[in-house]
């Protein structure tokens, strides 16, 4: 049931808007990837405070933020007032916790610029996981999903959530009797229960209640952020980090088991905090594939789970390899043979550890689809190709059914 708090309106503008709202608003902003968009209302801002000031005053000035009446009260702000304003504003955010801010030093002798200028911000990890939330149920929203559950598996247990059938009890399994088995298993060798009441119950006797065997999983999510992701007028990389950060919600909420983790890959790869995810940008990068796999294997390797799989997100073909001298070889013309034979080994390298990958493609080219499917098929995993538009979709979706059924 929905609650409503009502509580007494003191005139202060600051706390007339919930942040959640507020971080609603700034989503955008906050989670810029450095594509120029001439459209986009936060252009060329950065994680500086003076940047999130202007971010707070443009969603103020929007109209989207205030209801009428408080709308109508800050147009009457005389500027130093709209200033003081942002500042309770940001103060909030930092007092719920919503992000960290460096307190702003003023310049020093023979030095110019605003204190705001130089102090740095970041998203907590509180704020992370609001707007995983909120990209969650944007996302899920159109599917018309109400409620999640845990990871199904072909297997059968002795458990808590029963399904409906039965197994003789032993040792080691959880004592959730199926009273009914029981006590047929007992009439069945003695016969009704005579005038005492008695029942002469024998270990062999005892039924326990079955459950579908539910697993963990863990799971790497594989970024490219080379310089494609934000080429050729369009911005892929925004919706794939918004798609990371509802799959860490989703992981974190309804499969507590799990694990997740990002690796972000480029001229090279690294393991970074999901915290960091926000303020990724891409770069002028190429497309190190194999070296992503061989962090994210390194990750799942260590993790102890049996299920483990990496969510790779990308539009380019291998461009690039690590060589044994540490040297980065490049190639960003063609399928380069040397490049696609090395990353296609350390897909077999995947399989033989069990791992699944599981590949959410960005783009169509033609060579690059046959790439793709012949990683899905060398680790039989799942090859998606998709749009910015609707990768949270089939990732989603693909993620919440996938172990429902056997992959063969």
């Amino acid at each position: 049931m929905k609650l409503t708090r009502y509580t007494k309106f003191t005139g202060d503008l600051s706390t007339s808007f919930g942040l959640d709202d507020l971080m609603q608003a700034l989503s955008d902003f906050l989670l810029d990837s450095g594509y120029q968009d001439p459209f986009s209302p936060f252009p060329n801002m950065d994680d500086s405070m003076e940047s999130l000031r202007d971010a707070i005053r443009q969603a103020l000035e929007s109209g989207e933020l205030l209801d009428e009446d408080a709308q109508e009260q800050f147009d009457s702000l005389e500027e130093p007032q709209v200033e003081e304003l942002i500042d309770k504003i940001v103060q909030r955010m930092k007092d719920e916790n919503f992000l960290n801010a460096e307190e702003p030093q003023a310049p020093g002798d023979g030095e110019q610029g605003d204190a705001n200028t130089n102090a740095r911000f970041e998203v907590t990890d509180k704020g992370m996981d609001f707007l995983g939330y909120k990209a969650l149920r944007d996302l899920l929203g159109p599917l018309g999903k109400s409620s999640l559950g845990r990871h199904d598996t072909r297997h059968e247990a002795a458990g808590v959530e029963t399904n409906g059938s039965s197994k003789q009890y032993e040792f080691g399994d959880s004592l959730n009797l199926d009273i009914t088995a029981t006590l047929n298993s007992v009439f069945a060798r003695e016969g009704p229960p005579n005038a005492s009441g008695l029942l002469n119950l024998e270990y062999s006797d005892l039924h326990v209640q079955q459950a579908d065997y539910q697993s963990s999983c863990a799971t790497v999510v594989l970024l490219d952020c080379s310089h494609s992701m934000i080429l050729y007028g369009e911005d892929r990389f925004t919706p794939a980090k918004r798609v990371a950060m509802a799959l860490a919600h989703l992981i974190r909420t309804q499969y507590p088991g799990d694990t997740i983790d990002l690796v972000l890959f480029h001229d090279s790869a690294e393991h970074i905090h999901l915290s960091q995810l926000p303020r990724v940008k891409v770069g002028p990068h190429y497309t190190n594939t194999r070296e992503g796999l061989r962090v994210a294997a390194r990750i799942l390797k260590s993790s102890g789970k049996d299920m483990k799989q990496i969510v790779m997100i990308t539009d380019g073909k291998p461009s690039a390899l690590t060589l044994e001298d540490g040297r980065i070889y490049k190639n960003a013309f063609g399928l380069d043979p040397l490049v696609i034979s090395e990353t296609l080994e350390e897909v077999s390298r995947c399989k033989r550890a069990g791992i699944m990958i599981n590949t959410f493609m960005l783009a169509q080219d033609f060579q690059l689809v046959q790439f793709v499917q012949k990683v899905s098929a060398m680790c039989r995993g799942k090859a998606y190709f998709t749009t910015p538009q609707t990768l949270g979709n089939y990732l989603l979706m693909d993620f919440m059914s996938r172990r429902m059924k056997h992959v063969n």
